[in-house]
């Protein structure tokens, strides 16, 4: 077995490098995963692998189902994670913000920040008939091809730029897709033109929206906003009258988190 695996996984990182690594592929399955499923793409030694399981199960960070023989993210990972969103999100800054905007244009909300090249969804306000769609408080979504992803690339320093254009996969969800980064490199310069950005069904088919980047003074880019809607309830054309909105909403959400210290967006 220890052939197969390897030893390390590749970590640079060390112990909790790995650890982190096995709490990954907990959190990937997104449901109760079995010690087989996590062993047959681990790249660990069963006996390592049982090891990680166990002490992050005994620190709280993996809960074990012993009747269905189950490991699921643990109690403690939540509470990191509340502390986390309420220390360096601006989610709880922004929300009476987004709130008030969601209940004006009767459309949904979105909060995002930047991540490692990727969009993290920190918070969402639901329009008042809501519709499914890919985005949700926590999740990760691609920063090339979504309304807010594009308002945060558009306002970023040439060099965080390209470090990020190297992170995205231009998978083409949609014929509405820039799959290349030279397409995208001309739909940034055009939204730092105008200001904001849109999502034309470049993720999900039917879902478009408006952004706009939440910057500080100095130009420093926080996070970014959007109003979302479907083709099947409005038009770009609609949405875009409420770039003023958008846009001024992201100007009073960075006006109030001035004084607070964020990561760096990258």
């Amino acid at each position: 077995m220890a052939g197969d695996k390897q030893a390390d996984g590749g970590q640079a990182d060390g112990t909790v490098g790995k650890a982190l690594d096995v709490l990954d592929m907990v959190a990937r399955h997104g449901q109760p995963v079995r010690f087989s499923e996590l062993l047959d793409t681990a790249p660990y030694p069963k006996a390592t692998l049982y090891r990680f399981l166990q002490t992050l199960t005994n620190q709280g960070m993996l809960s074990y189902d012993s009747d269905r023989g189950t490991y699921t993210m643990g109690m403690r990972l939540v509470r990191l994670a509340h502390a986390a969103w309420a220390q360096s999100s601006l989610a709880p800054i922004a929300r009476p913000f987004i709130t008030d905007l969601a209940r004006h244009t009767g459309e949904t909300v979105h909060l995002a920040q930047m991540d490692q090249g990727q969009v993290l969804y920190v918070d969402k306000c639901n329009a008042a008939k809501p519709v499914e769609m890919f985005s949700q408080a926590g999740k990760v979504g691609p920063a090339y091809c979504t309304g807010v992803g594009k308002a945060m690339l558009a306002f970023m320093s040439d060099s965080a730029v390209e470090a990020a254009l190297l992170r995205q996969s231009f998978h083409r969800f949609t014929e509405q897709t820039l799959d290349t980064p030279d397409r995208l490199r001309a739909e940034l310069a055009a939204i730092h033109a105008r200001g904001y950005a849109f999502d034309r069904e470049e993720h999900e088919p039917g879902i478009i929206c408006c952004a706009a980047p939440i910057l500080t003074r100095a130009g420093r880019v926080l996070g970014a906003l959007s109003v979302t809607s479907t083709t099947a309830r409005t038009s770009l054309e609609a949405l875009e009258a409420e770039a003023g909105q958008v846009m001024a909403c992201a100007a009073r959400i960075a006006a109030e988190a001035e004084n607070w210290r964020f990561p760096e967006q990258g």
